[in-house]
């Protein structure tokens, strides 16, 4: 059986990155791509906020470019989706969803994190047309148009504060009679003259024609009536959830799931295993710390393998 001096699960801007800094440093890196080759990223539409594209680039296409700069040093990629490791004997022992083995000197996790969703219909067919989960990525596409934002907690309030820079209204729908969020952000939202608070109720329905949403149907949970309401974005924030599922029981996690990595490093409490990209980020989520904690990752996994005198 192979055994590989790195293996990457994952295979967005974090893996990618990692499998070219591993790939360049001849450490012939195996990247196991999940269910979801490309990440979050492959989701979206246009990327204006990656630097180096001055005019923007969309999103599948730079997950393609990454994933060619690193073969192109000699990484190797497979469709394979882990379900189940052991990184409490060495080497370390990876599996994916055939019960096909790695053997791995070092481990790269990079599975990134789901955004949640109201799970309605047409939803995911929506997003990049009208529907997101990133205000950060999106809302520089919204300027002066009217914008719905679902949550209650921070995540809900910075998204909503932001979006005011450039639409020119924002309601922030809240299935409560209060908000989850601290008394700061809080009272951030309701001094902003932009933004209106629709609390105790929901987005039911999402309206659409070939262009994308056009519309959204708000049902108020008390009186259960509901209205139809013009828009042109809708924006979750009602949390993300890590894909670290597989993982449970075998490295530390923090109560929402997400790896716990040793004083701002890649690195997680075993030795020889690195945590990158989202999958141990809850507050930044962005496509360039993600890469550069890739860097990171594939840095530190070098240096690990010449300390334990790795060839």
């Amino acid at each position: 059986m192979e055994r590989y001096k790195v293996v990457i699960i994952g295979s967005g801007p974090a893996g990618h990155t990692a499998a070219l800094y591993t790939a360049r440093a001849n450490l012939e890196p195996l990247v196991l791509e999940g269910i979801q080759p490309g990440g979050q990223l492959t989701t979206t539409t246009e990327v204006e906020n990656f630097p180096g594209f001055e005019d923007g680039i969309m999103g599948p296409v730079l997950m393609e470019n990454m994933k060619k700069q690193a073969l192109r040093f000699g990484a190797k990629y497979l469709s394979k989706t882990v379900t189940k490791v052991d990184l409490k004997k060495r080497p370390f022992q990876i599996f994916d969803e055939s019960g096909q083995q790695y053997l791995a000197e070092t481990v790269i996790i990079a599975t990134g994190a789901s955004a949640l969703y109201l799970g309605l219909p047409k939803e995911k067919e929506l997003i990049g047309k009208g529907v997101s989960a990133c205000a950060t990525c999106d809302g520089f596409f919204y300027k002066n148009k009217i914008v719905y934002v679902v949550g209650g907690g921070d995540t809900a309030m910075e998204e909503a504060t932001f979006l005011t820079k450039f639409a020119s209204k924002v309601y922030l729908v809240h299935r409560r009679d209060q908000f989850r969020a601290s008394k700061p952000m809080q009272d951030r939202v309701l001094k902003n003259p932009k933004i209106e608070c629709v609390l105790n109720s929901t987005v039911s329905e999402l309206i659409s024609d070939s262009q994308g949403l056009n519309g959204v149907v708000i049902t108020n949970l008390l009186t259960g009536e509901s209205k139809l309401h013009k828009t042109d974005g809708l924006f979750m924030a009602i949390g993300h959830s890590p894909n670290t599922r597989f993982l449970q029981g075998h490295v530390a996690l923090d109560e929402k799931g997400f790896i716990k990595t040793l004083h701002g490093t890649p690195e997680t409490e075993i030795p020889g295993v690195f945590a990158a990209g989202d999958v141990q980020d809850s507050y930044y989520r962005q496509a360039i710390t993600a890469a550069g904690s890739g860097c990171q990752a594939a840095l530190r996994a070098e240096r690990y393998l010449v300390e334990q005198d790795i060839h």
